[in-house]
Parts: structure tokens; sequence; C-alpha cells
């Protein structure tokens, strides 16, 4: 499985998956100071920050590295965060804004020192974001939405980001007759190639005697072994061997576990394409708009003709919404601004993961002494995983880091956003109306290439793939870490969790978390297809 969905990212079109540095499968119980569990942007920084100080790291990733989310990103590097800092400020104070300005711009600089440092080039580059109204001029919200935009730059401001308001500004290359002047601007953001960063770090750290990486090494459990207090934690893999370490960090988007954080984080689809526009007809920028779900768009290298607008948005929950026509939206959307684009050449979905008190969660996990998360995103995991990595270096290390309050997984949630997460509990339990419910009267029903599940109504549920040959593979439709009854996702060919954002491909093979099984075959087909995706 080269990536986390069925679709591929962009970033194949200069870095294609055979660039990807290759690692052995663990073989052998072996002993570590830290053991990184997943090889995201996340777990790279954090084995990066910690090799460097001459710590002595494992990593192990279930799948190849940089399989995962991490390389299926827009590659935005921005301190605009999706939660205005009005907001921010609202839950956290202003010193907790202050801190999340602060450390993402660090995380923003930090890509460009480490690429410069270790010779990677990865298209990374400092230019402006432009915050939008997603109305037109003549609009009278497009007025409404600006104040929010202001209001948002003066305590932004005030954080002591560099930020500015340009009315009547118009993006250089905007053509189109959809008339959205007047821009927000954050300067010193960046962008980046995300897999040809993260292959490069990857080959450094390969080079390195104090660190190892082991893929298609799933991780079963971690404990923490003491009488009292934490002597060594042991992680277990799915075939069998223990790493024994002083701590174990899980960059693994969201920890593989059943409550706790899980259920302080939503989970999202969001939608993406990639589409030509030729070389130096646009501006060399980030936008994002006010829409909710907004979009967000950057540029990249295509040719020497042309290069990729990448535009995103139309989110929605897990499990809960098809495409539904989410790309085609997109293309429109970028064709009335920009009236030279031409062809679309690639399609794809990501996932978020957003905390309820618009904060990520890094640090050590609740109820544990010596094993550390990062989870939550809020639409800016590239930034958070990059901070991500000095945050729990340092915290290993038992180095004073101010930024460890703000992100403290162990945080009690502000007072303010109890109504949300009430209603989102709500929601998400709402979900388990599936058991009553079924995507298909037969399996007949399906086509080649397609999935549903079926749910007679006298036995449990069944997930049943159709292979493009027509072979039928049947998986329990039952999610290993609550018992939601999984959805097939059309575009990814994959089963979805509806309830806390699991994900697992069509052979029932888990590829995103909290669950740490895939779903159990259930028949002699759906046996063979699933060995064969975890190469045994």
């Amino acid at each position: 499985m080269n990536t986390s969905g069925e679709t591929d990212a962009v970033w194949v079109h200069t870095e294609p998956y055979s660039k990807r540095p290759n690692f052995p499968k663990l073989s052998n119980d072996l002993t570590t100071d830290v053991c990184v569990i997943g090889s995201g942007i996340a777990g790279i920084s954090t084995a990066y920050e910690l090799v460097s100080r001459g710590v002595k790291v494992a990593m192990i990733e279930a799948r190849e590295v940089v399989s995962g989310e991490s390389g299926r990103t827009s590659g935005h590097l921005s301190s605009a965060l999706d939660d205005s800092f009005v907001d921010i400020a609202s839950k956290h104070g202003d010193s907790g804004a202050k801190i999340a300005a602060e450390s993402h711009q660090w995380a923003i600089r930090h890509v460009g020192e480490v690429s410069k440092k270790l010779g990677i080039e990865c298209e990374y580059r400092m230019l402006p974001d432009y915050e939008i109204s997603q109305y037109e001029r003549s609009h009278p919200k497009h007025a409404e939405e600006l104040q929010e935009i202001q209001k948002d730059l003066n305590k932004a401001k005030d954080l002591g980001l560099a930020v500015s308001f340009r009315p009547d500004y118009a993006i250089k290359g905007w053509t189109g007759k959809v008339d959205q002047r007047d821009v927000g601007v954050y300067e010193e953001q960046a962008t980046f190639h995300p897999t040809k960063y993260l292959y490069g770090v990857m080959k450094w750290l390969a080079q390195q005697p104090n660190f190892e990486c082991y893929t298609h090494t799933r991780m079963a459990s971690i404990k923490e072994k003491g009488i009292l207090t934490t002597k060594e934690v042991q992680v277990s893999t799915l075939d069998g061997h223990t790493i024994t370490c002083k701590d174990a960090v899980e960059a693994t988007c969201i920890p593989l576990q059943k409550l706790s954080v899980v259920a302080q984080v939503e989970y999202f689809r969001t939608y993406c394409i990639a589409i030509r526009v030729p070389r130096g007809s646009y501006e060399d920028c980030l936008i994002n708009d006010q829409a909710d779900p907004y979009h967000y768009i950057r540029f990249t290298h295509c040719d020497e003709k042309d290069d990729y607008l990448v535009i995103g948005g139309g989110d929605h929950k897990v499990g809960q919404e098809q495409e539904n026509g989410r790309f085609a939206e997109l293309e429109c959307w970028v064709r009335d601004r920009y009236t030279q684009a031409g062809s679309v050449d690639y399609k794809w979905t990501g996932q978020i993961f957003d905390s309820a008190d618009a904060v990520s969660f890094i640090g050590l996990n609740q109820g544990k002494s010596h094993t550390y998360i990062v989870t939550g995103d809020t639409g800016h995991g590239l930034t958070h995983g990059v901070l991500a990595g000095r945050l729990i270096a340092d915290e290993i290390q038992g180095v004073t880091n101010a930024w460890g309050t703000l992100y403290n997984p162990k945080r009690l949630p502000p007072l303010s956003t109890l109504p949300s997460m009430l209603a989102h509990d709500l929601q998400i339990n709402a979900q388990y109306k599936r058991f009553a419910q079924s995507d298909i009267r037969d399996i007949e029903d399906l086509a080649p290439g397609d999935g549903g599940v079926l749910n007679t109504g006298t036995k449990k549920p069944v997930a049943v793939y159709k292979d493009e040959q027509g072979k039928v593979h049947r998986f329990s439709a039952l999610c290993p870490h609550l018992h939601g009854v999984v959805c097939w996702n059309a575009t990814e060919k994959s089963w979805d969790c509806p309830v806390h954002g699991s994900r697992f491909s069509k052979d029932g093979v888990q590829i995103i978390g909290p669950s740490i099984a895939g779903l159990s075959p259930e028949d002699e087909a759906g046996e063979v297809s699933q060995k064969q995706a975890l190469g045994e």
C-alpha cells in the first residue's frame, strides 16, 4: 500500500513512490531509548530532533515510510490558523494564543532551516498568505467578513505576527470576473513539497548510527512497565516482537486507544485537486477564503511550461457523506477565477483531526508518564507535526518548554467548548443508527470495484467488496474500535467509520486509527486478500 487511499496526491508527479527510502521489517526484539510509532511529519520531526541530540531512536511504520496523511496534504506552512486567534484567545487566553502564534511561526522557519542544512531541495519558499471574503464585493456580507478578518489581523499583530490589510488588492493572475478584492495578509508564511522534504530527512536519519527504522511493522500495544513508577515502556508488534524503551511516541494521527483525547477530536475528510496554470501567470501565494468549509490554495511545480494550482475544500465528517460533486465544485471555483487554468491532473482526499478547543494535543498522553502523543491538528498538521518534534524532544529530555502548557494532552477543556463537545457526542452516537440500515439489498447490486454494507437484520452487518474481476470479498462491518458500522468510501475505496474516524482499506486493513485492528474477514476471499495486502 503506497498511501492511505486509492487516489494519489499531486506530490507523486515530481517525487514518485519509487524515490521513497526503503527500510526492513522488524524481525527480532530490540532495546532503544525512544520508540517512535509512525513515519509522517510528526514522527520524522520527533526522530530528527532526538537523533540530533544524541538520543537512540527506533521508528516503526505499519506500511512504507510517509505513506499516511503527511503525503496527502496541500503543503501549506502557515501560522494563519483555521481557528482564529480571537477564538484561540477566548479559550486559552492571550498567553495561549501567543504560544500558538510563536510555535507555528517557529515551525515555518524550522522547515526552511532543516532543508537548507541537509541540502534538501523541496521547493521551500516564504510567501504571503491572503485571507479573503468568500463573497464578491457587491455582496452585503463581503464587508461583514472583512470586519472579522481585520479583527483577527489585529489580534495576530498584538501577538507579534507580521500582518496587514490591503483594501482593493487584487491577487495577480485572478483574471475571472468574480471580484473578491480586499485581502488580509499574513507575511512570512511558506510552502514546500512535503514528500521531498520528508524523504530527505529520512535519508539523513538512515545515515545516523543512533537511528533505525522498520517498515511493515504494526504496533499491537504500548504498555508502561513498573511498580509505582514506570521503569520501561514495551511496544509490542503484530508479529509478536517487543521494543523495550524509556519513552514511546505515538505519531499516528490519532492515538490507537479507546477514548480520552479520541473523544475530544472531530474527524473530517477534505478534498483536493491539482489543476495546471501557465508558469508566470499567477502570484505565488497562499489563499484562504472564509467559506465553511473554506477553500485553500497554493501552487507547486509541474513542468517547464506549467505549474499546478492546488485547491482544497469540501470537508465533511468521516464516513457520513460521499464525494457528491466536491471535486467538480473545486474545479469550477478555480476556472471562474483563474481563466488560464488547464487540465485537472490529480484528485485526492485527506483526513483532518479537529480538536474541540482549537489546539493540538502534543505531549504525555492522559494517564501515562512515558508515552507521548501528537493529534488534533486542526487543519495544520504540517506545522503542528514540526513543532511537536521540538516539544516532545524537550519533554523527554527534561528541557523546559513554554509551549507545553498550551498543547498538554492532559489539559481540561475550556467550559466554553462543552456545548460543542456535547453536540459532537450526540452526533457521533447517532451514527449507530447504521445498525438498522443496509447500503445494498443484494450483492448483485454492486458493480465491479464497488463496495457496500449488507445488513439483513438477522445477522451482523457485513462489508462487501466486489473487486474489478467481479470476485466478492466479505468482512465484518463493525469497526473494532467501538463497533460503529463502517461506510464505503467510493473515492478512496475504503471502509470509513462514522463514529471516531477509523479507516480501513478495501481489504479490511487498518489505515487510520483509533482502531488498532483491521476488519475481520468473513469469507476465504476476504482472508486471502487481507493477508496479501499485509504482505503475509
